[in-house]
């Protein structure tokens, strides 16, 4: 398993990279050399504790019909990689960056189909506008907190630019997502410097994925409690071929949470609307953001991802989510078969196989399933955090395995 990187992680760039001036990079390092120890080491020590908290399917929870991958994680779809940069430091800092590579080969010359769906736009999702108009992804997909995007944008240009044979490129379109990670953190610190964000791109790895308190989900909290980073996948069967697709989720959204079925929000009294809700003291605040990562190596063209990555924002319903006034709540969906991929500056001809409309129903189920579950393993991997003088608590999985073994089977 990969680890986590802090603030000192080597390979921020290529050697002689044009992305990152030296002199600043090596600068911004130097000022911060005794933090970055301590960022490390922490970081490792959140992931040990989390490593002994069960994901949903120890508990019995299984959503859905069709079965998960190997590692049922999003990198079960062959090619697909996932970096943290986790960042706790002190009381304050409580942040990170996480990254999804699509493919392992240049990502700009080589452009994967791709689609966004806006469940709620009150969020920022840079980039967003261009591959709803093209239909193609061309960097890796960062997300963040709030107030970082944009040095996440720049990292992610300064990182395209840097690759071999992108020396003429002019254009980058960064592709970066967020949810406001501000009880938690220093948000207005803005903390994340590009470093992180080329940290998290050049720790991903394909194989197991780290998830809760780690990456883009340091600090945030879903349901009223800590929330984070959870991913799933499925093994879909469509007409004579299986595919594969798997889901990541930046957890940090409210609601009634529902888990298989159980109201276990309000079993805990921890949810947000209704006449008997908690106060506000106990309740689960009902704003917040959810981002959703689809990856599939399903033949879909932009027009069908863009319907895949809706029935993931579907799929939070079945999590009690109550699409809130203030949440941002988006799914990018990307296909990584390779004859799907755009060339740069080729405007031949080409013969493409793509999965008919007829033939994604599947799919659709798949993604909806997947996502549920990705929520589930975000907030049942997390871990309690403390950080600007408030403590958001782990679900209480003994409370949670009571309920469940409950339920009608």
């Amino acid at each position: 398993m990969a680890v986590t990187p802090g603030l000192g992680a080597p390979a921020f760039a290529r050697p002689g990279s044009s992305g990152l001036r030296r002199g600043k990079r090596d600068s911004g390092l130097g000022t911060r050399t005794a933090g970055a120890t301590l960022l490390i080491v922490v970081s490792l020590m959140s992931i040990s504790a989390q490593q002994t908290r069960p994901r949903a399917r120890d508990l019995g929870v299984a959503p859905g019909v069709f079965p998960p991958g190997p590692l049922n994680a999003i990198t079960d779809v062959a090619g697909v990689r996932v970096g943290h940069t986790t960042m706790i430091d002190g009381g304050r800092v409580r942040t990170g960056v996480t990254a999804v590579v699509p493919h392992g080969g240049n990502l700009f010359q080589e452009k994967v189909p791709g689609a966004v769906f806006v469940g709620n736009a009150f969020g920022k999702l840079a980039g967003s506008t261009q591959v709803d108009e093209l239909g193609t992804i061309e960097t890796p997909i960062l997300l963040t907190n709030t107030l970082s995007v944009g040095v996440a944008v720049a990292a992610a240009a300064a990182w395209t630019l840097a690759q071999p044979g992108n020396e003429a490129v002019r254009s980058v379109n960064a592709l970066v997502g967020e949810t406001n990670d501000g009880v938690l953190n220093d948000i207005r610190g803005q903390h994340v410097t590009q470093e992180h964000v080329l940290a998290a791109i050049a720790a991903a790895r394909e194989g197991p994925v780290e998830e809760g308190s780690v990456g883009a989900g340091t600090g945030t909290q879903c349901f009223g409690w800590k929330g984070g980073i959870g991913t799933s996948s499925r093994i879909v069967p469509a007409g004579s071929s299986r595919y594969m697709l798997g889901a990541l989720v930046q957890t940090n959204f409210g609601g009634e949470l529902t888990i298989d079925g159980v109201p276990v929000g309000r079993l805990l009294r921890r949810y947000a609307f209704g006449p008997s809700a908690p106060d506000a003291n106990g309740a689960g605040p009902a704003d917040g953001s959810c981002m959703i990562v689809i990856a599939t190596d399903a033949p879909l063209d932009a027009r069908d991802l863009k319907r895949l990555a809706a029935r993931a924002v579907f799929g939070l319903a079945r999590t009690g989510s109550s699409f809130s006034h203030g949440s941002g709540d988006y799914a990018i969906a990307f296909s990584t078969a390779p004859g799907l991929r755009t060339r740069t500056g080729d405007a031949t001809l080409t013969a493409r196989t793509i999965l008919p409309s007829d033939g994604v129903s599947a799919l659709f189920q798949s993604a909806l399933e997947a996502t549920e579950e990705a929520v589930y393993n975000s907030l049942f991997r997390a871990t309690t955090m403390t950080g600007g003088g408030r403590t958001i608590d782990a679900i209480p999985l003994d409370a949670v395995r009571g309920f469940l073994a409950t339920r009608p089977r």
